[in-house]
């Protein structure tokens, strides 16, 4: 038996370009299903969590405080790229910077800079409970990594020094 007959059939039983066109269909049908139902197939079989991150700017320069004490940054969504992120600043925290100092006698004590200082960002957004790698745009959501904190109107890089995955 040939595999594409005297009348163009496959196996005898379709067109070839009958069955390219029918591909193309079921191609174009499951794209489209993919785009509309994406989103709800993944939190089905992935439900989605808070995921909290603080990210702290250590020993941040008196206009850059300034300015973040003047934007009130609080509620504002992050930005990657040109797209806006599904997180939000939930909070905004101006400490004091702690910085270590040499006395006259050789002690080490900490003391508080003057100027400078430590502005936390309590970051929330969405994550798969049991994803291996929370981001926010493109960048990793772990302990210890920079992290840019971009709005609309503000960007800093800053420490993540806290990250929870759910409750």
């Amino acid at each position: 038996m040939r595999i594409v007959n005297e009348k163009g059939k496959l196996f005898g039983i379709i067109n070839v370009v009958d069955l390219l066109i029918l591909l193309a269909v079921i191609v174009a049908v499951g794209a489209v299903a993919t785009q509309v139902f994406g989103n709800k197939v993944q939190e089905a079989i992935s439900p989605q969590v808070d995921c909290i991150a603080e990210v702290t700017i250590i020993g941040t320069p008196p206009r850059i405080v300034r300015e973040v004490e003047r934007q009130n940054l609080v509620g504002a969504r992050l930005v990657s790229g040109n797209e806006y992120m599904n997180a939000t600043v939930e909070d905004v925290i101006i400490e004091e910077y702690v910085v270590q100092a040499v006395t006259a006698d050789g002690t080490i004590v900490d003391a508080h800079d003057p100027s400078k200082k430590d502005v936390t960002f309590k970051i929330k957004t969405q994550v798969s409970r049991d994803t291996p790698s929370p981001k926010i745009g493109s960048q990793e959501l772990r302990a210890g990594k920079t992290f840019i904190v971009k709005t609309q109107t503000f960007e800093c890089s800053g420490t993540i020094r806290y990250v929870q995955i759910g409750e």
